[in-house]
Formats: structure tokens, C-alpha cells, sequence
């Protein structure tokens, strides 16, 4: 790399970066940018840098004596130009992703404080509810930066499925929630009993139809710390849950109207939906990394 070259040359030639910069009329930040590979100096500084180190531009450029002509090195300089703007701009996106997950975890802190901390259960839910599904906006919205995941890539549309059925969701909850508080409706225990069976099934059902098809990322679908680690990791947890996802829900309506205890029922079938694939998962990442860990 130039910057590299540059560096050690500097270094070799036994002058500091104000030195160099006082020589070639420069400030030192340029310099410092040229070294950090911010930058790439224009050919006319190019060949004073050689001449002031003592070094060919070849030797500078990373290129062989033959190539060490006018239109060889402008070729070589718009290059490195090209690949300083490429990686400026994956700087400047990764940046931006950063940001939008800081206001995720941000709003994802705020729910979590306020869940503790308002007394009042109406507003607690809907002050929850309102940054869950800000949060959730947030991930839509950014959803291909987020996952480098291109919008004219069909896996995009996976991904905002997966994001507005959990919204959703989590809408529906807090709307009934909402209401039974404020006594617009009155819901028996049965009513509740189906009402959650409804839920879950629902997520079970739909998790076992995308989870297959969700592409590798860090933000939807079971982010355990080995699946968010590995691609094939990651496929092989996503596969089992399409494939245990169907017999589970039939388990879990069987159960539900043979046993009466719902609440562990439920427990039970989820902890299975969930511990199954992340235990095999966890078992075929620790075999494949065995010698790397």
C-alpha cells in the first residue's frame, strides 16, 4: 500500500511528518492522511515525495520499475483514488449503521427503564409499546444498510416481512392489553387461554416458514452467540426451526386442550422452539471452530 510505503520510507530516511510536510509545503495533517491512507497525493507531489526520500515512485507505488512511466503512474494513482473513495464510502455507511443501532439500543434501554420504573400499567404499556415499535420502525427503514443487504436483493423482502409481522404483533398485544385496562373489553380466562394460544402460534407458525429462508444478519431471526458469528451456523439454527416449527404447534394444540396447565404448556413448547436449534446449532459451530478456539 502507498500509505504503508510512504511511511516506512519517512521513517527510513530518519524525518518526522513536520519535516516532510515543512519540505514539500504541506500541513502535517496531509501527511498524516497520506500515511493513515486517507488520502493519495497527486502525481506532481508524488515525484517530489520520491525525490525528497530518495526512493523511485515505483518503489513508493508498489509497482515494478517497468511501470514507472507518466502514464503508468496516473493509472496507478486513479486506482488508489478509486479504492480510497470505495473505502470512504463503506466508512461513511458504517458510520451511518452505527448510528441507527445506537438509537435501536437506545430505545431499546428507554423500554426497558420505563417498563421498571412507571408505576401506572396503562402508561407503562403504552410508553413501552411506542419505543418497541419505534425501534422497529427504525429497523425497517434501514434494513438494507443495517444488514448490507441490497434492496433489489429478494432476501430484502424477507427481512421487512419479518420486521412488520413483528410490529404487528407486538401492535395487537399492546392493543388489547391496552383495552382490557380500560375496561373497553372484558376477556374470560378462556378467552385469554385462546387469545395467547393465538399468539404464539402465530409466531411459531410464521417463525417455521421464514426462519429457512431469513439471510445472514445480525438484527432478525435467533441471535445466539454463535449463530450471529457464522453463516453456515446461523443456516443450520434457521433450517431446524422450519423443520420442528409444524410438529411443535401440533404438540402444542394437543397439549393445550388435554393438560390445564396452559402457562407451563406454553413454557415448555417455546424453551423446545427455541433450545433445540440453539443447542444443534451451538454443536455444529463448536465442531466446526474445534481447532480455532
Amino acid at each position: 500500500m502507498i500509505s504503508e510505503n510512504i511511511k516506512n520510507a519517512r521513517k527510513a530516511k530518519g524525518i518526522s511528518q513536520e519535516e516532510m510536510a515543512l519540505k514539500l509545503n504541506v500541513v502535517r495533517q496531509t501527511v498524516s492522511k497520506w500515511e493513515k491512507g486517507l488520502s493519495v497525493p497527486d502525481a506532481d507531489v508524488l515525484i517530489q515525495i520520491a525525490e525528497l526520500l530518495e526512493v523511485p515512485v515505483h518503489t513508493l507505488l508498489g509497482i515494478t520499475p517497468q511501470e514507472d512511466r507518466a502514464e503508468d503512474l496516473a493509472k496507478e494513482l486513479e486506482r488508489l483514488n478509486q479504492e480510497l473513495a470505495l473505502k470512504t464510502q463503506e466508512h461513511r455507511l458504517f458510520m451511518e449503521a452505527n448510528k441507527k443501532r445506537g438509537f435501536i439500543l437506545l430505545l431499546s434501554f428507554l423500554a426497558m427503564l420505563t417498563a421498571m420504573s412507571v408505576k401506572n400499567e396503562l402508561l407503562s404499556l403504552v410508553l413501552v409499546s411506542g419505543c418497541v415499535l419505534a425501534a422497529l420502525i427504525i429497523l425497517y427503514r434501514n434494513l438494507a444498510l443495517l444488514t448490507k443487504v441490497t434492496t433489489n436483493d429478494l432476501r430484502i423482502g424477507v427481512l421487512k416481512a419479518t420486521t412488520i409481522f413483528n410490529g404487528t404483533i407486538l401492535a395487537a398485544v399492546a392493543v388489547i392489553v391496552g383495552m382490557e385496562k380500560t375496561a373497553l373489553i372484558h376477556m374470560s380466562e378462556t378467552q385469554d387461554k385462546l387469545l395467547a394460544l393465538g399468539i404464539v402460534s402465530a409466531i411459531i407458525l410464521f417463525g417455521g416458514f421464514i426462519s429457512p429462508k431469513l439471510p445472514f444478519n445480525r438484527h432478525t431471526g435467533l441471535r445466539l452467540p454463535w449463530t450471529v458469528q457464522d453463516e453456515d451456523t446461523w443456516n443450520v439454527a434457521h433450517k431446524l426451526i422450519g423443520i420442528i416449527s409444524l410438529p411443535l404447534w401440533l404438540l402444542y394444540l394437543a397439549l393445550t386442550f388435554t393438560l390445564r396447565d396452559f402457562e407451563t404448556v406454553t413454557l415448555v413448547i417455546v424453551a423446545l422452539w427455541i433450545g433445540i436449534p440453539g443447542i444443534f446449532s451451538f454443536i455444529f459451530w463448536r465442531r466446526k471452530f474445534r481447532g480455532k478456539l
